[in-house]
């Protein structure tokens, strides 16, 4: 570990322990950004006075458009069509999925997309009390106010100067802020990104640390002209390459391990013979040819003290009590494990992860993709094969869910739920009127005849990197009933055997036996021979 963090602060370039470069502007010395404000757009004109390319950069990227076209497999993906086993789908729910788009103002179809003063600058780089509201489409509270709806909880409003006089290079706070809470909460969705990395112990994240390494996100996740790398959607799975040297043109994506550690990242104490090299050092890195850096370096995931949703159960969602009213059931630590909104949830924390082969691409099941529920049905499917030079074993969060599909149509469902209004499931339990509104807005097919189908949706785990000593041991690999009991295509030592060759083994090693005890007593009765013409 002591070399990977060396080569991280002196040979990568790409991304260092380094503090970030101090800003040459304070804002909060701008006229500009004074105010006052009335609304988030009135802030955004004014920092495109000096940052004149700013939204149409934002404005280019998926964080603005939530649409990809996948070129790997051809598929159009993005938050804006694409399903998942949580919250399900974002179409018909925008005002209220849209408190983490970097916009202002997207509350169905008719949303702007070419509008400029709606990008959204201060979610990213506010260093204040700053909050977009689900249900407000993208907006925080200009006005004190009830929220959510109904729940007696009053909000104030925002202070948009001082807001705007904060900004500065994005923090972890500032990206988990979506990234933390994504499919509805904290640590929900991913399993390896959490409010815990706010301020995380080294214990939990060597990069992250703020006793250590302090890295950002954008430390990893390097941006140019606001396009941010890594994803996802569309990640890199194997990078068998040196480290990048500051500066260097290259296409590769930075946030990648081996941008600053190499894919030989290990240190080989032994150099090099004619029988190739030996040591510790060496035997890993023989390693990184089958393995993703993350299989062993992250041993476990939610292991910061916010539990993760493992399992999602739709279909006892509208459950209402004998009073006719919603309710909730928490588990002893005040996690709700039961809402009449969403269904039945199973939580866990320090998790250890199931293990794959993938080569980076994933495919999805879309709204229009025809199912089989006969069986569980993949929500998405990374692909990749052993001995395949792009593929490596990687770790995944397998994630089951329980949800509604069309049983003529024989295709996954987009149910309405978040925003009030007489068909949204949250707001009137009426899982016949959700799902029609819901295929209406998604362009979907609706028979309405419909049931629930068990799902399951993998999430690469990517975070979370431990320190050395508490790195996955060999022998919880190297084992029958180990963590790559169910990875197939390789032999395993200590989990594989071969008949043939287990037998080939115990023979050479009792024909060692059988030659140490014949010359063994060879010199035994040589020895007393001698003693005897001695004695003679």
């Amino acid at each position: 570990m002591r070399k990977l963090v060396l080569t991280a602060l002196t040979g990568c370039g790409l991304m260092t322990g380094l503090p970030l470069l101090a800003s040459t502007a304070d804002h909060s010395r701008f006229a500009e950004l004074k105010g006052p404000f009335q609304s988030g757009p009135e802030v955004t004109e004014a920092c495109l006075g000096c940052h004149t390319e700013a939204a149409e950069q934002v404005m280019a990227t998926r964080h603005w458009t939530w649409d990809y076209d996948n070129p790997a497999t051809g598929q159009h993906l993005g938050k804006m069509t694409m399903l998942n086993s949580f919250c399900i789908a974002t179409r018909s729910n925008e005002a209220f999925c849209t408190a983490c788009h970097t916009g202002y103002g997207w509350e169905d179809e008719h949303f702007d997309f070419s509008a400029e003063r709606k990008v959204d600058c201060l979610v990213c780089h506010h260093d204040a009390e700053y909050a977009k509201l689900p249900g407000l489409a993208g907006h925080p509270a200009y006005e004190r106010m009830e929220h959510p709806p109904g729940s007696g909880q009053m909000v104030e409003p925002v202070d948009l100067p001082r807001v705007a006089q904060s900004v500065g290079p994005t923090d972890r706070k500032n990206c988990g802020s979506c990234h933390f809470y994504g499919g509805g909460g904290d640590g929900v969705k991913h399993g390896d990104l959490d409010s815990s990395l706010v301020s995380p112990e080294r214990e939990l994240d060597v990069h992250m640390a703020v006793d250590g390494l302090d890295f950002a996100c954008a430390t990893c996740h390097q941006t140019e002209s606001h396009r941010v790398s890594g994803s996802r959607v569309a990640p890199t799975a194997a990078d068998p390459h040196r480290a990048v040297l500051r500066g260097e043109p290259t296409e590769r994506n930075p946030a990648t391990c081996q941008a600053c550690h190499g894919d030989k990242p290990h240190h080989e104490a032994v150099p090099a013979g004619l029988m190739g090299p030996v040591g510790e050092g060496a035997r890993l890195n023989a390693h990184t040819d089958a393995l993703a850096c993350q299989s062993c370096h992250i041993p476990r995931f939610a292991r910061g003290g916010v539990p993760t949703k493992m399992v999602w159960d739709w279909s006892s969602a509208g459950t209402l009590d004998d009073n006719g009213q919603p309710f909730v059931i928490r588990d002893d630590d005040g996690h709700a494990v039961f809402d009449s909104k969403k269904g039945n949830f199973e939580l866990a924390e320090n998790v250890i992860p199931d293990y794959v082969w993938f080569d980076g691409r994933v495919v999805y099941t879309l709204a229009t993709d025809r199912i089989d529920p006969s069986g569980v049905v993949p929500v998405n499917r990374f692909l990749g094969q052993p001995r395949d030079p792009d593929a490596r074993i990687w770790p995944v969060k397998r994630f089951r869910g329980r949800q509604p599909y069309d049983t003529e149509h024989e295709i996954l469902l987009v149910p309405h739920t978040a925003i009030p209004d007489d068909t949204a499931l949250w707001h009137n339990f009426d899982w016949d009127a959700a799902l029609a509104e819901g295929a209406r807005a998604a362009g979907q097919p609706f028979s309405g005849q419909y049931d629930f189908v068990d799902t399951e949706m993998l999430w690469p785990i990517t975070h979370m990197v431990a320190p050395e000593h508490d790195a996955v041991a060999c022998g919880q690999c190297h084992a029958r009933q180990g963590r790559f009991d169910a990875v197939e295509g390789i032999y395993l030592p200590g989990r594989d055997r071969l008949v043939w060759l287990d037998r080939a083994g115990f023979g050479l090693a009792a024909l060692a036996l059988v030659g140490v005890i014949g010359h063994g007593s060879l010199r035994v009765a040589l020895w007393r021979r001698r003693r005897r013409k001695e004695a003679a």
